[in-house]
């Protein structure tokens, strides 16, 4: 049996020779390997074994389930790096970890399960000190080591080419026994030696895992309580995506029955953007995670219909919920119902229309969903029926309740009174009948608003509709007051400040006893509704009491860039923290095109290919065909950003609206003032495409720049 190797007790200012260093963590890694392998194996063996379990079917059905989604899942996991860092905790500072090594990484790995682990799982309690450790607070550790691997290693020892140490009980002295530079932060409390290269790698392919980079302010966000709902103010390149990524992963480890039992949801701003992020859990160990769009979870129908601005507008808003609401419920007869009377063999039982308002009357107090409502009126005129045959002839049996339940006359009766509601019917009905859409609107649309959502005519029937993706946001409204959906454990909500009033009931409906982690800026909001208050926002979404932090800290877009963005942050109205970059490396160029601007593209681009990493071409979606055009007729190989990768491909033309979220190490921005003036909030668009840029950004123009009018 392996036990977690001592650390060293040697003189703790020498530093370890770095070729015995690397053989021994070498040799580790191999160790690693060959275990993890029989993790693998031994997983599949367990499936197998497992199919012949002696248990009950459902027994036999969950325990089988588990063996093979943990088989799955390691099979699934990422070749790469079995660890990225090491904590030597120190001696005579008792704890259960005192004198101890333990390396930490993607996922525990042991030569048996009851076996000490010889990689820790980043997610555990122990390696919480790896990102939160100090000279201030060193938490019993001694030395903190960080790997240096080269770049895209798919996990060979061989790779493992550097590594770097900080004495945390030594007043935090840094060997660096790679002689490149301290690890960590500098004096400036800039990222440093391995952190500093792994953060500033280029971007080629599907985003990262930021395992081994994580901040102590981003890691306090990571490993929140997952009964309380937190909302991330990042600014550009705070890390507040793999914040919220990393966050799931975390709780998928620290409350594996309670996530799995409810669901854990991923919420992206488009298929694109998940394209992007799609690896980065099953690199943290964690699949078979729902990552969705909000339209892709109410997609009832397809959309086929589009709807004017000022239509969208007013379905978006929030009153739009009690205009819903009044016209589901304004189909209950309350107040008017006829007597009923229900045959029972030589008896004709009969229940008054007074009595029977009293009943609707008591349900509608209750507010119940409508089809729960539905049933209780059902039941409670059963059970006054029953009350009157029982004081003649006494108790009657199970079978007579059935019985009178499914009487002609007392369906009739539950139908006239709180009629069955279909969403697509409802809202059918509500956009095409002026007086039914008045009532419901009084006091809450004015005329022109009730116009604005007025069809012409009726549709044939509610399935040959054309929906709008507004009225499915409008029919999951309707949805969920006719019947509660199914919640979600956890839900993980990015560019939520893009999500109106009306789609953050969509979210709230779906987590109404599970948590939130939301991630956004309210600079780059582009949505005509897009939040300006987080306060707001999050009332929205259900949870008004959510703990709002800011991400101010920017790891990935260069300072430079960011000075820029901020000249056009002043123009927006909105308050938000300026971010302070870390970066001090990167390039900002800016290049008039005179009187032929594909052309100036082309010969950016052109540059921008003599530096290694990716390289993003965004501009406004008209001149996005444009601009691939002219690079594709230059010889230069171009990608969509939904398409397949490739190598012969480096460059991606993107429409800006298809930009957020999305980064490159070297982007092109195409005709600023045409991005500016092409939708509502274009300004706060150009913002987003001015900060993908993770080392070099060139702004290529002819007409005025918008942050210099």
């Amino acid at each position: 049996m392996t036990t977690p190797e001592p650390a060293p007790e040697g003189d703790p200012k020498s530093p370890p020779d770095l070729g015995t260093a690397l053989r021994d963590e070498r040799a580790h890694h191999d160790l690693c390997r060959a275990a993890l392998t029989a993790m693998v194996d031994g997983a599949d063996l367990q499936v197998v074994t497992g199919e012949d379990v002696s248990a009950s079917g459902a027994d036999a059905e969950v325990l089988g389930y588990r063996l093979r989604s943990h088989a799955k899942a390691l099979h699934e996991l990422p070749d790469g790096p079995l660890f990225f860092g090491r904590l030597d905790f120190a001696h005579g500072t008792g704890g259960e970890h005192e004198g101890l090594a333990h390396h930490i990484g993607r996922l525990r790995i042991s030569e048996h399960p009851a076996a000490p682990p010889l990689v820790v799982d980043w997610r555990a309690p122990v390696s919480r000190a790896f990102y939160q450790a100090s000279t201030r607070d060193p938490q019993g550790v001694a030395v903190r080591r960080r790997f240096g691997w080269a770049p895209g290693s798919r996990g060979a020892s061989a790779d493992l080419t550097g590594l770097e140490d900080e004495r945390l009980d030594a007043g935090g002295r840094l060997d660096d026994v790679e002689r490149a530079g301290r690890h960590g932060r500098d004096g400036a409390g800039r990222p440093d030696g391995i952190v500093a290269r792994e953060i500033e790698r280029p971007r080629v392919g599907p985003m990262r895992d930021i395992a081994a980079t994580i901040q102590p302010e981003q890691d306090e966000l990571v490993r929140g309580d997952l009964a309380e709902s937190v909302c991330v103010q990042g600014a550009p390149g705070t890390g507040k995506t793999a914040v919220g990524l990393h966050r799931a992963a975390y709780l998928l480890y620290t409350h594996p029955r309670r996530i799995r039992r409810g669901g854990l949801l991923i919420l992206g701003p488009n298929r694109t953007f998940l394209s992007y992020i799609a690896e980065v859990l099953p690199s943290l160990g964690e699949t078979g995670v729902r990552q969705s769009t909000l339209h892709d979870e109410i997609a009832r129908r397809p959309v086929t219909g589009t709807d004017p601005d000022r239509t969208a507008a007013v379905k978006h808003d929030a009153r739009m919920a009690e205009v819903l609401r009044r016209a589901v419920y304004g189909r209950v007869a309350a107040g008017r119902a006829e007597d009923l009377f229900v045959p029972d063999g030589s008896y004709r039982w009969r229940i008054a229309g007074d009595r029977l308002a009293e009943i609707v009357s008591g349900v509608l107090a209750e507010e119940p969903p409508y089809e729960i409502g539905r049933e209780r009126v059902r039941s409670r005129i059963v059970r006054r029926i029953q009350e009157l045959v029982e004081r003649r002839s006494g108790p009657r049996p199970a079978s007579w309740t059935r019985r009178i339940e499914r009487a002609r006359p007392v369906s009739a009766c539950v139908e006239a009174l709180w009629p069955k509601a279909r969403p697509e019917e409802v809202l059918a009905q509500l956009l095409t009948d002026g007086e039914e859409l008045a009532r419901a609107a009084d006091g809450l649309l004015d005329a022109a608003e009730q116009r604005a959502l007025r069809r012409p005519r009726p549709p044939r029937s509610p399935r040959s509709a054309r929906w709008s993706s507004a009225d499915l946001v409008l029919l999951d409204e309707i949805a969920g007051l006719l019947d509660r959906p199914q919640g979600y454990g956890h839900v993980v909500v990015d560019e939520a400040q893009d999500l109106s009033p009306m789609e953050c009931r969509v979210v709230a409906r779906r987590v109404r006893f599970g948590s939130l982690t939301v991630l956004g800026d309210l600079a780059q909001g582009t949505t005509p509704w897009a939040a300006d208050s987080w306060p707001v926002q999050m009332a929205h979404l259900g949870k008004p009491g959510a703990t709002i932090v800011p991400l101010t800290t920017g790891f990935r877009v260069p300072a430079a860039v960011l000075a820029l963005a901020g000249r056009l942050l002043d123009l927006l109205d909105v308050d938000v923290p300026r971010a302070d970059s870390l970066r001090r490396d990167g390039e900002l160029r800016v290049r008039r095109a005179d009187g032929d601007l594909p052309r100036a593209v082309v010969a950016a681009v052109r540059d921008a290919l003599e530096h290694e990493g990716s390289i993003g071409v965004i501009a406004a979606d008209p001149q996005a065909d444009e601009v691939r055009a002219a690079l594709t007729g230059a010889g230069i190989p171009t990608a969509a950003p939904d398409g397949p990768e490739g190598a012969a491909a480096r460059v991606t033309v993107v429409p800006a609206t298809l930009v957020k979220g999305l980064e490159y190490d070297h982007v092109v921005a195409v005709e600023p003032a045409a991005i500016a003036q092409s939708e509502q909030r274009g300004l706060n668009r150009l913002y987003v495409v001015l900060t993908r840029a993770v080392s070099r950004l060139e702004v290529v123009h002819e007409r005025e720049l918008p942050w210099e009018t």
